[in-house]
């Protein structure tokens, strides 16, 4: 069974989807050992994640594993319908198509749900809530799951220290492997693609406002840097702050950057960041885009308040005119601009970040009973392995620790 806008968009999806494989080398190397083992055979996998080529190598790999799996997507504008096609034909049961409504977009979630998981892989936690705030029959089989992103491992780490959460997750987010790359590199990649792609304006000479210095923030400040924006970081972690000065940017409060700023990105993982007292102070013609997971960054509710008037520009654009006359240009609804008007990240760093999503599942099936309902991080075996793979795919050589060297490290008395 499947819901996907076209099933005869399928071979385009599997020409997308081959272009992503030829460049995601370490999941090809997993698939091969998941095809000899057969380590997720018999095991029903419900996942909710964004329905693009680099997720259908994953797809295709936990199906090599033996797993039936169940997909839906993590945001309702960035799923590539050809992908989701191509997988339906395939065998997956797909329940994703871009331009979905909130309703259409919680039911395919709990279509997904429907297939009485064994696992549960997530992108954003939406999946994972769905199932507890129904309190869902499938509960009670579910023996562990994987969550993607930053906002997602927030909201599940929230729910183990309220003691509401039924099973394990492994934070696969927090891997070095998936958030040294993804997010920094993936990330500040994928969301100037997707303002030059929404916009289509030139950003050097501008200033770039970036909120938030996270991984993400960070990776989008150096990219805004590289193509010539005068860059500023907002922040309210001191230590964070502090960073983002020493890496040469200029750090303000959002309320002194606003009157400053031709682009304002946010990457907090957070609620309301911009505001309309952020709004009002802003020059006219500045551009909104938001590289978080929700559309909560920007506090649309805010905007529309203190609008007189909108309309559409583009496919992506959309022109607020506010009260006091200025126009803001809000890019992508709000929503995650480097999947709503770009490609996402480039298959080279989902790579990284997808291997770490099937050996986390690999680990969850052989241990599972072990673990408690609370998030864990991915095993240190897990990160260094995806790591040792990547750089042998890269024809990389690395040294060795000596005998000696190990002997060294773990003693006390040696000294000086």
């Amino acid at each position: 069974m499947y819901k996907v806008r076209d099933i005869k968009l399928h071979s385009r999806g599997e020409k997308l989807i081959y272009w992503a494989e030829i460049h995601m080398p370490v999941l090809a190397l997993i698939r091969k050992e998941f095809e000899e083992k057969k380590p997720l055979k018999d095991i029903a996998i419900s996942a909710c994640m964004h329905v693009t080529k680099e997720t259908a190598v994953l797809m295709r790999t936990l199906k090599a594993g033996g797993a039936e799996i169940a997909l839906a997507a993590s945001n309702p504008l960035s799923t590539q319908d050809e992908v989701a096609a191509a997988l339906a034909k395939e065998g997956i049961h797909v329940y994703a198509w871009r331009g979905q409504n909130k309703e259409e977009y919680y039911e395919c979630i709990e279509n997904v749900l429907s297939y009485n998981p064994d696992f549960t892989m997530d992108d954003g936690a939406d999946l994972v809530t769905t199932l507890h705030v129904k309190k869902m029959p499938q509960l009670k089989k579910v023996k562990g799951g994987t969550e993607e992103t930053t906002t997602g491992v927030i909201r599940l780490r929230a729910m183990a220290r309220e003691k509401v959460l039924k099973y394990p997750i492994i934070a696969v987010n927090d891997a070095n492997t998936k958030r040294m790359f993804d997010n920094y590199y993936g990330t500040g990649q994928s969301t100037l693609h997707g303002i030059l792609n929404a916009a289509s304006m030139l950003i050097a000479g501008k200033t770039v406002v970036v909120c938030g210095y996270g991984f993400c923030g960070k990776g989008i400040a150096i990219k805004a840097k590289g193509l010539g924006a005068n860059v500023i970081v907002t922040e309210v972690d001191p230590i964070k702050a502090l960073q983002a000065v020493m890496d040469g940017f200029q750090v303000m409060s959002l309320k002194e950057a606003a009157s400053k700023g031709d682009v304002f990105i946010t990457a907090t993982g957070n609620i309301n960041v911009i505001r309309k007292e952020h709004m009002l102070r802003m020059k006219d013609g500045a551009v909104l885009a938001n590289a978080g997971h929700f559309n909560v960054e920007i506090s649309l509710k805010d905007l529309k308040e203190i609008s007189r008037e909108k309309r559409k520009v583009n496919e992506y654009v959309e022109e607020y005119v506010l009260k006091n006359g200025r126009k803001l240009y809000l890019l992508g609804e709000g929503r995650l601009i480097n999947l709503v008007a770009a490609q996402g990240h480039p298959p080279e760093v989902m790579d990284l970040s997808f291997a770490n999503q099937a050996l986390s599942i690999q680990y969850l099936a052989e241990n599972y009973s072990r673990l408690k309902p609370k998030v864990y991080n991915v095993p240190r075996k897990v990160d260094e392995k995806v790591a040792k793979l990547k750089l042998k795919c890269m024809g990389i050589k690395i040294d060795k620790l000596t005998m000696e060297q190990r002997k060294y490290l773990r003693t006390w008395t040696m000294g000086t």
